[in-house]
């Protein structure tokens, strides 16, 4: 597919330019209140009641409906080369599909070949992503082997490319040993990074695979038989006791198992900073151990009870942020291993149909409330890589990142439908109540009543600065609360303080001082003067609800389960 020059066409930038959001229930991670929000130049400008605003702003009414900030997908994987095979979607169709399903940004992972220079696999990664994607997009960076050059070339990363997490692997191929992991927590610790895991015992994992081919099973069921739920548990205590011992951040991706989520839970106990991220087919299925087209690892676990129990470490801040591991092999790549399970590719998608899934499992059966939905699909993946409050949050000054949410409608997910790459979808014939009506990206509207309207090359590559106070100093973490109500005149991304390596100190992203409004729950305006778009006032619009100014659902940090836990 050929790649367009990275433009907006001018008519685009001028109807899109503003747009005000009504009557819509507005949920951030620890409140829910009933605002209206001003978008101009993709930045939100007003939150409030009774906003004044220029005429010519195009009015969205969200009545009955909630207004979310925008999915942040941590975990995605466009356009890898990977056992053999490359991922089908691209850059393009990844984030055009993550946009279709509420997804306003993802973070992919530069994978460099082993031995190769992480830097030039990292400006191979950007040119492949900056003129293709539809929405703003990060990058981590793998580290698949160990030596001099990669340290030096990681504080390069942070110091002047924007990147602020480095993923290891603790299985495949290029997985290290104990004393390189030791070696990479202790120079994330050091640059103000955060480290991924990969948690899996390869070596347990490689003599399993040996022995199964042996024994003649061949077919995918020896998949999840070759990994079993121990030997995540295992490289899951093994990184935590190694990351302790540097007093390095971690971030264990893919739990699959209520065993390594109880892992994570005591190292939390114990004051140990360790993140936890779960896949969002771990939360939407059951593995069928014969389908190769959920093969993917971490395996999707075929005990019936564990999406609930994942459910649970979510609903209880064990575990914090879902992702999708949206890594896409069609049908024919799959086939590569029909005699041999160890060769079929391991990936499967969802970055489409993340918000759905976890709306569905999670929302809809009453396990955990709209803040904690937001939490856990935006807001703390956006704390984590620092990035908040510019994103994963909707405030005066955030960037228009927004999705409207109608929690009564259903779709049915189907490969027929989706607008992933990818010839078949693993939540094949799943009714999900909850479907993005509206998606603004950076302002634009793009998914317009259900339509999708997207525009290559719209999104840019945001930087990920290090030192993430919610990772490094948690006891700025009230600091980081951002502007609710009033109005604001500049971008927030430019008053975010970017630290750099001899920094050592924490960043505290925060508003201008013209940004800070009175504590009223209303934006100053003056006396006698309403918004001009409206028509009527009234103080019971919604048909059956009173309406109310501002319903506060009284959260922890990250937000609290509904459920029984």
């Amino acid at each position: 597919m050929s790649t367009p020059v990275k433009k907006v066409p001018i008519h685009l930038q001028s109807a899109q330019n503003r747009l005000l959001i009504k009557h819509g229930k507005v949920v951030n991670e620890d409140d829910i209140t009933e605002d209206d929000i001003y978008i101009e130049d993709g930045v939100i400008k007003q939150l409030g009641r009774n906003l004044i605003i220029p005429g010519g702003t195009r009015v969205i009414d969200a009545r009955g409906k909630y207004v979310l900030p925008g999915g942040i997908d941590p975990h995605t994987h466009f356009e890898m080369e990977f056992m053999g095979a490359k991922s089908v979607d691209d850059f393009y169709q990844g984030t055009k599909a993550a946009v279709a399903g509420g997804t306003t940004m993802i973070i992919d992972f530069v994978m460099p070949k082993k031995g190769e220079s992480i830097l030039d696999a990292f400006y191979e990664y950007r040119q492949k992503g900056d003129d293709k994607v539809c929405c703003d997009y990060g990058l981590h960076v793998a580290l698949t082997h160990w030596n001099e050059q990669v340290r030096r070339e990681m504080e390069v990363l942070c110091k002047e490319h924007g990147v602020n997490s480095f993923k290891v692997f603790m299985a495949y191929g290029f997985m290290l040993n104990d004393s390189e992991l030791y070696s990479v927590f202790e120079t994330c610790q050091k640059l103000g990074a955060v480290a991924q895991v990969h948690a899996e015992n390869g070596a347990i994992i490689a003599k399993n695979v040996e022995r199964l081919l042996a024994k003649g099973i061949t077919g995918p069921e020896g998949h999840e038989m070759s990994r079993p739920e121990e030997v995540e548990a295992e490289a899951v205590n093994r990184a935590c006791v190694i990351a302790k011992q540097v007093n390095a951040p971690i971030y264990i991706l893919n739990v699959t198992t209520e065993e390594s989520g109880n892992i994570i839970r005591t190292a939390r106990s114990k004051g140990q900073t360790v993140f936890g991220e779960v896949r969002a087919g771990s939360i939407g299925l059951i593995g069928d151990p014969r389908n190769a087209n959920m093969i993917t690892a971490p395996a999707i676990r075929s005990r019936p009870e564990t999406p609930f129990q994942l459910l649970g470490l979510l609903a209880s801040d064990v575990l914090q942020v879902t992702g999708s591991d949206n890594c896409t092999f069609n049908k024919s790549q799959k086939e590569m291993g029909k005699n041999d399970f160890s060769k079929i590719p391991n990936g499967v998608n969802g970055v489409e149909d993340r918000m759905s899934v976890i709306w569905e499992k999670g929302v809809q059966s009453g396990m955990i409330d709209p803040c904690r939905f937001v939490a856990i699909t935006s807001t703390n993946a956006a704390k984590i890589f620092n990035i908040y409050p510019r994103k994963g949050c909707i405030a005066v000054g955030s960037d228009a990142d927004l999705v409207i949410w109608d929690p009564t409608k259903t779709r049915t997910i189907s490969a027929s439908t989706h607008h992933q790459a990818v010839d078949f979808n693993i939540f094949e014939g799943m009714v999900c109540h909850g479907v993005p009506e509206f998606v603004i990206v950076n302002g634009r509207v793009c998914v317009d009543d259900g339509q999708l309207r997207v525009v290559q090359g719209h999104g840019h590559f945001v930087e990920t600065p290090v030192y993430a106070p919610f990772v490094y100093d948690p006891e700025k973490i009230a600091d980081l609360k951002p502007v609710r109500n009033g109005t604001h005149d500049d971008n927030l991304s430019e008053h975010v303080h970017k630290v750099t390596i001899e920094d050592k100190a924490c960043p505290t992203p925060t508003l201008p001082d013209s940004a800070v409004s009175t504590p009223s729950v209303r934006g100053p305006r003056p006396e006698g003067q309403r918004n001009i778009q409206d028509s009527t006032f009234s103080i019971s619009e919604d048909l059956d609800v009173d309406r109310k100014s501002c319903i506060r659902v009284r959260n922890p940090p990250g937000g609290k389960s509904s459920g029984f836990w």
